[in-house]
């Protein structure tokens, strides 16, 4: 696993339209349910995964946004060095983005929530996470924060089409960790 970076979200509550019973809120890596802390791609200050290479970053473009962090959920995300296209069924390989500096300096400390598959069709920031946005957690086992317990679940689903028709492709794995600020 690579790793990719963090973002601050404020943590959705499972939507009443997500019939998943274990699940009580959502974790995913894409912003469609628990948002990103603001519209942070207009500061051009993100990294080549389009996420954020520490918490300190992130408190900066907070700052000039007027973003009260206190009511968000610091996450640092890891992702697996291949994509899956669903097309042609085989696993890619993929880099960040070598416009943008990429340096993640990983936390001292962090404690892995789950896995979360993400759709990639434009090859730049997180799109949709199917498990949570498509409902496929209504079909497959996740957590309570509506992620797979394992990377092997992962790949497993994604080589045996869960994942189609769910989303445009290609799928990225992440490994969804917690962390402190600082």
């Amino acid at each position: 696993m690579i790793a990719a970076g963090y973002m601050a979200k404020k943590v959705s509550p499972r939507p009443d339209w997500l019939k998943a019973g274990t699940v009580s809120d959502i974790y995913s890596v894409s912003y469609c349910i628990s948002r990103a802390f603001c519209d942070y791609i207009k500061h051009w200050k993100h990294n080549g995964y389009w996420f954020y290479d520490s918490p300190r970053a992130i408190a900066e473009v907070a700052r000039a946004e007027s973003v009260d962090l206190s009511d968000h959920k610091l996450f640092y995300y890891e992702v697996y060095e291949q994509q899956f296209d669903e097309d042609a069924k085989l696993w890619r390989t993929f880099e960040a983005e070598k416009d943008f500096k990429t340096d993640v300096q990983p936390p001292r400390q962090k404690e892995l929530l789950g896995f979360d598959v993400v759709s990639f069709s434009v090859q730049t920031s997180p799109e949709c996470s199917p498990l949570s946005c498509n409902k496929l957690s209504e079909s497959i086992v996740v957590n309570q924060h509506c992620l797979l317990a394992s990377f092997a679940d992962a790949k497993q689903l994604l080589e045996a089409g869960a994942f189609n028709d769910s989303e445009p492709g290609p799928f990225r794995v992440f490994a969804v960790y917690s962390c402190a600020a600082a």
